[in-house]
């Protein structure tokens, strides 16, 4: 599917992108317009909340983790408010539990970062039990095992010796993972 390629939204199509990550957000807002949303932003839980009980959207893209909560609560007010919307939650720290909890909560696709507009938009238009086609540039298993490393540190609170623990692996080789550069 190329940028300029119009796909079916429907009567409705608005859409809601809630990411902490400014950047992104403003990316993907551009990519979403030209492909024929009706986009609108925010860039917190409470803002995307807000938004969701004001003027639900029939789409929504939700980050997993902003900075000031979860973004499985927008995914609640949203399914609350427009149970028909359909809404894919984006998160950089992929896990299988972190899926099906949103997929228990309503969203109707889970995405790891980096996902690209096509993903999204794959996503967000398949119709019911119909799945999107597989990403074009799925992350490699190193790039998988680093990010689930990465995620555990974080939890752990950035204490290596606890994340080690966690992971069953020596203190020693954690230190000189995290030392690397992630992989593509």
């Amino acid at each position: 599917m190329s940028v300029d390629e119009k796909i079916d939204l429907g009567e409705d199509k608005s859409l809601l992108l809630v990411d902490d990550d400014e950047p992104f957000l403003r990316r993907l807002a551009r990519a979403m317009e030209k492909r024929g949303f009706e986009v609108e932003t925010a860039g917190s839980v409470a803002a995307g909340k807000a938004i969701a009980t004001a003027r639900p959207p029939a789409y929504a893209v939700v980050d997993l983790r902003l900075e000031d909560g979860n973004g499985l609560d927008v995914v609640e007010v949203l399914r609350e408010k427009r149970p028909d919307s359909r809404i894919v939650v984006l998160t950089g720290y992929g896990a299988i539990a972190t899926a099906v909890a949103a997929v228990k909560i309503g969203a109707t696709d889970y995405l790891s970062k980096p996902a690209d507009a096509n993903d999204i938009v794959n996503a967000l238009v398949a119709g019911g039990k119909e799945l999107p086609p597989p990403p074009e540039n799925p992350m490699s298993a190193d790039r998988v095992r680093w990010e689930h490393i990465q995620r555990v540190y974080e939890l752990c609170d950035r204490n290596v010796s606890e994340t080690a623990r966690r992971l069953n692996m020596h203190r020693r080789t954690l230190q000189r993972i995290l030392a690397k550069r992630s992989p593509r």
